[in-house]
């Protein structure tokens, strides 16, 4: 999958270095629980290319078309815990500082959007992040996702009294709906 600048593709070998740089970066991973071991980014790559495998879609790798270079990921995956809206197809990105304030999230989203509503044929696409991650918040709007505050939700995954436990929820449908 292409847009004016990204590439977006299956992961190759030579991504998990930076893919792993990324994710032992403080920025990138303040809305997460902790910071990734080398190993630990390793073992993530390995669950995306097997949710490639088992969904025919996943996290693509995000690579910048005019120099070749690992940004990130930007793509579709069926979170693996249970709430109110699962089961879902959510939309997520992470890209790597030097590529934040570019606008590269919301254009390689916007493709997967299209990829998910045409080529999947999906109704509903969800993504959710913590409340204070504004900057996630912004391309959801951007992309067209809208929130309802009665959806926001505890994550299941984190324990209670987390920081990072209330997480809100947006939703885009299907053009065609």
């Amino acid at each position: 999958m292409q847009t004016a600048r990204l590439l977006l593709r299956e992961w190759k070998t030579e991504d998990r270095a930076p893919f792993a740089e990324m994710n032992a970066d403080p920025w990138v991973m303040q809305y997460f629980p902790s910071l990734l071991t080398a190993k630990e980014s390793d073992a993530l790559v390995q669950r995306i290319e097997a949710h490639f495998a088992q969904h025919q879609f996943g996290p693509w790798a995000a690579e910048m078309k005019a120099t070749g270079e690992f940004a990130g990921f930007i793509g579709l995956s069926v979170p693996r815990f249970e709430a109110h809206f699962t089961p879902c197809v959510e939309i997520g990105w992470r890209l790597a500082t030097r590529f934040w304030n570019q606008g590269l999230a919301t254009e390689g989203a916007r493709a997967v959007l299209r990829f998910g509503f045409v080529t999947l044929g999906l109704e509903e696409i969800v993504s959710f992040t913590t409340t204070d991650n504004l900057a996630s918040r912004r391309v959801m709007e951007k992309i067209g996702m809208r929130r309802d505050p009665a959806d926001d939700f505890d994550h299941p995954g984190l324990g209670e009294g987390h920081p990072l436990r209330r997480h809100v929820l947006y939703r885009v449908t299907s053009p065609g709906e």
